[in-house]
C-alpha cells in the first residue's frame, strides 16, 4: 500500500505564498502612532518673545479671518446695476491647499441688458488679487472656444456681452495665497 507523504513545497509555491501574505497584510488597517506633546510648561509664551525662537514674520497680505476658516472659496455674486444678485456655480478651485476639479459648467441663470455694467462681489468679503472673465455662446463646444472679455485686479467689473445667451466664466485669484476659484453664470442678454 502506497504511503501518503506531505506535499512538497517547491520554491515557486513559497514565493507565491509570500507575495499573497504581503498583499493581504499590506491591505490591512494601518495604525497611527500617537503624537507626543511637550508639557505646557516647556512651551514658550505666546505673549513674550523667546531668545531661542524668532517671532514669525508678519503677513500683511493674509486673507481676512472670515475666509481663512472656510473649507471652500467664498460665494461669488454677480449683478447688474440695480438688478438682483445671482450666486455663481463654483467650478474648479484650489483653496488653502485643497481643491476640486470641475468641468465647464452651464452656470447660474442671470438676465441683463446688452452692454450693461456687471459687478462681482464675494461673500463673505474677500480680497481679490486678480481676475479674468471669459464668455462663450450657450451650447458651444467648451472652454477651448471661450474668449477673454475682461481682466484686472481688485473688484471685478465688466460689461455684459452682446445679445444672446452666454456662459460667463469668472476666475478669481484671492489675495494672501488663499487660492483660486472659477465661477459660472448662464447670462441671457436682452
Amino acid at each position: 500500500m502506497p504511503s501518503r507523504s506531505a506535499p512538497r513545497r517547491t520554491p515557486i509555491t513559497v514565493v507565491v505564498a509570500t507575495i499573497v501574505a504581503v498583499v493581504v497584510l499590506g491591505c490591512g488597517p494601518t495604525t497611527i502612532a500617537p503624537t507626543v506633546s511637550a508639557p505646557a510648561a516647556t512651551l514658550p509664551s505666546a505673549t513674550s518673545p523667546s531668545a531661542t525662537s524668532p517671532a514669525p514674520p508678519a503677513t500683511p497680505t493674509a486673507p481676512p479671518p472670515s475666509l481663512a476658516g472656510r473649507d471652500a472659496p467664498p460665494d461669488a455674486v454677480l449683478a447688474a446695476e440695480g438688478g438682483d444678485p445671482v450666486t455663481g456655480q463654483l467650478g474648479t478651485y484650489v483653496w488653502f491647499g485643497t481643491g476640486s476639479d470641475a468641468p465647464w459648467l452651464t452656470g447660474a441663470p442671470l438676465t441683463v441688458g446688452s452692454g450693461e455694467p456687471l459687478q462681482l462681489t464675494v461673500v463673505p468679503e474677500g480680497r481679490i488679487a486678480a481676475w479674468e472673465v471669459r464668455d462663450l455662446p450657450a451650447g458651444a463646444g467648451g472652454p477651448e472656444e471661450a474668449r477673454t472679455i475682461a481682466k484686472g485686479t481688485g473688484t471685478p467689473a465688466f460689461e455684459a456681452p452682446g445679445s444672446g445667451t452666454w456662459t460667463v466664466e469668472v476666475t478669481l485669484e484671492f489675495a494672501g495665497g488663499a487660492g483660486r476659484a472659477t465661477y459660472f453664470w448662464r447670462v441671457k442678454v436682452e
